[in-house]
């Protein structure tokens, strides 16, 4: 998925050398992603962005040549031993799995956000055609009714790429979905026998549940990655991101009581 990403687009292309059917899903870019994307031999879809899962969806209705799709954001990159993992697995015979997730190293400030990042994050990014659907219009989640596996390799992330500014714009817009979709969310309860699951989504959103419950979470998020997950091993960079994602979360905050507010003055 694509928009205005003439920067990230060529390396994450490069990464992909390995495919013969690149599907590029734009949003309408004004820059030179498009070109960029069939000068590489990708063929060039296009829709009007409105939400992650829409979009997602809509890609995975292509009529793609082969039987599994892997799915990437323009900057992520394909690792080669991700690469020869991938390969072998959808080339075993009889393989029952129809989801594979993997998990990525995000890098700022040149070196990898190996703690504060919240590391290790699980992915589901390589599917058979058909067999999975996603939901949630931000931070999507992918289902299928098959079997899941996990890899062992890891994509490369450069989420601040386009500088800190652009990382900025970019999550107040995500702080802004967020608080809409947690505010519906909060009115249900919490599934606490997801804590033991297996599975490493669920026990994740069974966490984020709690979390968004609790007062004073923004400050709860810079001890949690800064200080239980050893962000500061990650030097000046796990400082600094640890900051960046706790005002994230108190972005979410402030635009869920804003919203609340709102709904309230409403209804009286």
């Amino acid at each position: 998925m694509t928009y205005n990403e003439e920067l990230n687009l060529p390396g994450c292309l490069e990464s992909l050398s390995f495919c013969d059917d690149i599907v590029v899903l734009d949003s309408h870019s004004s820059d030179d992603t498009v070109a960029i994307a069939k000068h590489a031999g990708a063929t060039v879809l296009s829709r009007k962005f409105d939400n992650y899962a829409a979009q997602r969806n809509f890609g995975l209705a292509y009529d793609f040549k082969h039987d599994w799709i892997l799915m990437l954001d323009a900057d992520e990159r394909v690792t080669d031993d991700l690469v020869r993992e991938m390969l072998d697995e959808v080339n075993s015979v009889n393989n029952p799995v129809s989801l594979y997730r993997m998990r990525r190293k995000d890098m700022f400030m040149d070196r990898w956000l190996k703690r504060s990042s919240g590391y290790p994050t699980w992915f589901g990014r390589l599917f058979k055609k058909g067999e999975v659907r996603v939901e949630r219009e931000i931070n999507e989640e992918y289902y299928t009714d098959g079997e899941i596996g996990l890899l062992d390799g890891h994509l490369i992330h450069y989420p601040f790429n386009k500088g800190i500014e652009y990382w900025f714009e970019r999550h107040n817009k995500y702080s802004s979905m967020e608080a809409v979709k947690l505010a519906n969310e909060q009115q249900g309860s919490v599934n606490w026998s997801d804590f033991l699951n297996t599975d490493p989504m669920l026990r994740r959103k069974a966490f984020k549940a709690v979390a968004y419950r609790m007062p004073f979470r923004p400050l709860l998020t810079f001890f949690f990655l800064y200080v239980v997950k050893f962000g500061f091993l990650d030097g000046k960079a796990g400082f600094h991101y640890s900051v960046m994602r706790s005002v994230y979360e108190y972005m979410i905050s402030l635009k869920m009581r804003e919203d609340q507010a709102v709904t309230q003055d409403q209804s009286s």
